[in-house]
């Protein structure tokens, strides 16, 4: 219908969009609801990928055409934010960190090891140094799961107690300039 180009093939191309795109909408918003609804039933935090980037990694990997399409039409970073969104409905705590290595590193706390060896292939993992195995998913989740916790550590730290009169404790008798300025939102990953 493109190669075509007539007004009727690009008004038929326009409903074909708009109908994929609310398909995926509806798709998001049903995953995202499930993933909120078990988090808080469990009483857990969400924890994800920041999902930057995603399309150039996906043209990196071969994929048949079918498999390439799916991937690249897919809007990854609306899926993300009705999770961030419900999550903060809900009440449960959302977090995003950085993708890089969390396939590669071995999750085993006394190890560490991050390496393209570790992935001897697309489904498996293991740790060249410690020999810890396991499938890739599941230590890639470990590694998404470890960077969340550390990340909501700096998340939910409290602020420097501030003495009412303007001035720090720690500098005394100069005035304080941080309190004159906007708290800056903190950004996690890159």
């Amino acid at each position: 219908m493109q190669a075509r180009g007539t007004k009727s093939a690009r008004r038929k191309l326009k409903r074909r969009a708009k109908r994929e795109r609310r398909f995926a909408a509806q798709t998001n918003h049903v995953i995202a609801n499930e993933i909120v609804a078990d988090a808080q039933r469990t009483g857990r935090g969400i924890a994800v990928e920041e999902l930057a980037g995603i399309r150039d990694r996906v043209d990196r990997v071969r994929l048949w055409p079918s498999q390439r399409a799916t991937l690249s039409s897919w809007p990854f970073h609306q899926l993300g934010e009705f999770l961030a969104y419900k999550a903060r409905r809900a009440g449960v705590a959302f977090v995003e960190v950085d993708p890089a290595y969390t396939s590669q590193r071995c999750p085993n706390r006394w190890c560490g090891h991050t390496g393209r060896g570790n992935r001897p292939t697309r489904d498996s993992f293991r740790c060249a140094s410690c020999g810890f195995a396991g499938p890739a998913d599941h230590i890639a989740a470990l590694n998404v799961e470890r960077r969340a916790s550390t990340a909501w550590v700096f998340v939910n730290m409290p602020n420097e107690p501030a003495v009412e009169s303007g001035f720090r404790a720690s500098r005394a008798g100069q005035p304080d300039r941080s309190a004159k300025r906007k708290p800056r939102a903190l950004t996690l990953g890159r």
